[in-house]
């Protein structure tokens, strides 16, 4: 008789995003038994999500990939599938282009987000379906799941955890895991 293992981590099908007391920036992220603090936009959150507004949207967002900046992460384990960030990658988030909330190669004169920041933001970047898979313009682009700044600072949009706490969540993580913001 064949015995079967399972792995011992898990891949977990929904992270959920809730709001954290006192700041409107401020929110919690629960995979499983683990809650990490998180960052979300300047504005707090929203079900009407406009481009430019510094609101996270009250969604359910399904996780298709993910970047990482190879110089800088080391041995990174998840299920996910991770890019590594080039020189020329930017993200369009002009709504008027043709290219808006796509990834797109520089040189690029439109508006755009630059993947490879010196801030370290985008170290680690995962991609959720806001407004790609059906895109309208005006809609919000380059909403991520990324690495915090200094202090929780808010985001323009997106959801942002400590690096220790995205290493935990990572193997919990695959194309197609919902983050449901509440």
């Amino acid at each position: 008789m064949e015995k079967t293992r399972r792995s011992a981590r898990t891949v977990s099908s929904t992270i959920i995003v809730r709001p954290a007391p006192g700041r409107q920036s401020r929110a919690l992220v629960q995979c499983g038994p683990f809650v990490f603090p998180a960052a979300i936009g300047r504005s707090g959150r929203t079900i009407l999500k406009r481009e430019g507004d510094g609101a996270t949207p009250i969604a359910s967002m399904k996780l298709l990939y993910g970047f990482c900046r190879g110089e800088r992460p080391s041995r990174l384990e998840t299920p996910l599938s991770l890019r590594r960030i080039r020189q020329d990658m930017l993200w369009c988030d002009q709504p008027g282009d043709p290219n808006y909330n796509r990834l797109v190669r520089a040189p690029f004169r439109p508006s755009h987000e630059e993947l490879k920041r010196k801030d370290g933001l985008y170290d680690i970047c995962l991609v959720m379906d806001w407004n790609i898979t059906s895109r309208a313009r005006n809609r919000g682009s380059a909403i991520f799941f990324h690495l915090i700044r200094p202090g929780y600072e808010p985001t323009a949009g997106c959801v942002a955890v400590h690096p220790r706490d995205m290493r935990r969540l990572l193997p919990h993580m695959r194309k197609g895991t919902v983050v449901r913001v509440l």
